[in-house]
């Protein structure tokens, strides 16, 4: 599958970079939802009205914060968790920058 392209993937590249050494285009290449981050931050560098779609990254966040909060990514334990709670998630992303303007079907 080709990478797609655009303004913001050297962006992308350059923090994974940072996390890595060095190794942000094979992450994006392995990496499905880098991928689709990727794809939906096309608009990044434009106006906010271009932005409207950056829910879905507020989403991703935070069910990635409430994975790496339960420490699941170094004790495990991840099959027998409950879940988080929608309210909990949203409100969270409520509180990120930008998040106050999040609606709920997000």
């Amino acid at each position: 599958m080709s990478i797609v392209k655009h303004d913001f993937t050297k962006t992308i590249i350059d923090i994974l970079d940072r996390f890595s050494e060095k190794n942000g285009n094979e992450i994006l290449k392995k990496s499905e939802i880098i991928q689709y981050l990727n794809i939906k931050t096309k608009a990044a560098n434009r106006g906010s009205k271009s932005r409207a779609g950056f829910a879905n990254h507020y989403a991703i966040y935070v069910l990635i914060e409430d994975y790496l909060n339960g420490n699941f990514s170094i004790n495990g334990g991840y099959n027998d968790y409950e879940g988080a709670k929608f309210s909990d998630l949203f409100r969270r992303q409520r509180e990120l920058p930008f998040g106050s303007k999040l609606q709920n079907h997000a």
